[in-house]
This record gives structure tokens, sequence and C-alpha cells, in this order.
């Protein structure tokens, strides 16, 4: 897994002690012509083969919607435009494949396809596709919560 150098670095002085990142999940959608379902934009990742959106870690001095356009783009191939954040919630603790400890503060935003051929583009996926939104693979309760935040309805930021 593709691991941002200011986090080895402070890897090196913590080992795998749990630490605090601010991160960021994309729900790319795109339509379909003459098909009313829209399309979702999923990974299967490297790591545990799991389908999830794409989601990623924010750089120091990045902003979240910046990050979300940026890890899509690393990720799959595809150019996508945040259209607006839809939640912001803390995960629980997660426990890397590695050992690393860490919990993130997810900015959940829905995006709209730009352009691009999706495919994989980093070692942090073994397959990108879409999914007809009326057909997507199990996932895990976190990252159905966060597809279901981005998309209800236009309204206040999901909170909690």
């Amino acid at each position: 897994m593709a691991i941002p150098p200011y986090v080895v670095e402070l890897r090196r002085h913590i080992g795998h002690a749990l630490i605090w990142l601010p991160g960021v999940t994309a729900v790319v959608l795109r339509d379909r012509a003459g098909v009313d379902c829209p399309e979702l934009l999923l990974v299967q990742r490297a790591d545990t083969r799991e389908w999830t959106p794409v989601t990623g870690i924010v750089d120091p001095g990045e902003n979240p919607h910046t990050c979300a356009e940026r890890e899509v783009l690393e990720e799959t191939g595809v150019t996508a435009v945040v259209q607006r954040l839809a939640w912001v919630s803390a995960s629980a603790v997660v426990h890397h494949p590695n050992g690393d400890l860490a919990q993130y503060l997810d900015h959940t935003f829905i995006c709209r396809y730009a352009g691009g051929s999706a495919h994989v583009a980093d070692d942090e996926s073994c397959d990108v596709r879409w999914w007809p939104l009326d057909a997507l693979p199990p996932m895990a309760e976190r990252y159905a919560e966060r597809i279901a935040a981005a998309l209800a309805p236009p309204g206040e930021v999901r909170l909690g």
C-alpha cells in the first residue's frame, strides 16, 4: 500500500502505535447513456480484496476536496470533480495488515465523473470497475454507509 512519506517518517518514531489521520472517501458517479441507473466507481483493495469507494489520506496542507480528486485520479485514472461534502465522521480504529493502527477523520464527498478510462493505476488496488447502483458488490458496512450518505438528497452535511 502506498503510505504517504510523512506517515512513513512518523511511523519511524512511533512504530505501529495508534495515529489520528484526516482521510477522504470519494463516491464517484457517472450516468450511463439510455439507462436510468447511474454507475458507481469502486476499487478492489489489494491488501484486503474488499470493494470500496476510493479512499485516501489527506497530505499536510492539502484541502480534503482536492485530496479526493487527486486520489481518484491516482488510483483509477478517472478524473472526478467534487460536487459536495456529504458526511464527516470518525472511523473505528483500523488494524492495517502491516500492524499499523490508525483512526481516520473521514470526509465523504459525492463526485461526478469528468473523464478518463477506469483502470488499476497504482499498487493499492487489484481491480477497478463501474458498478450499477442497483447491483453493488458486498462491502463493509462503513463503506455502504458512506455511499448512502453521499447519495442522500442534498442538504446539510451528515455529522456523526
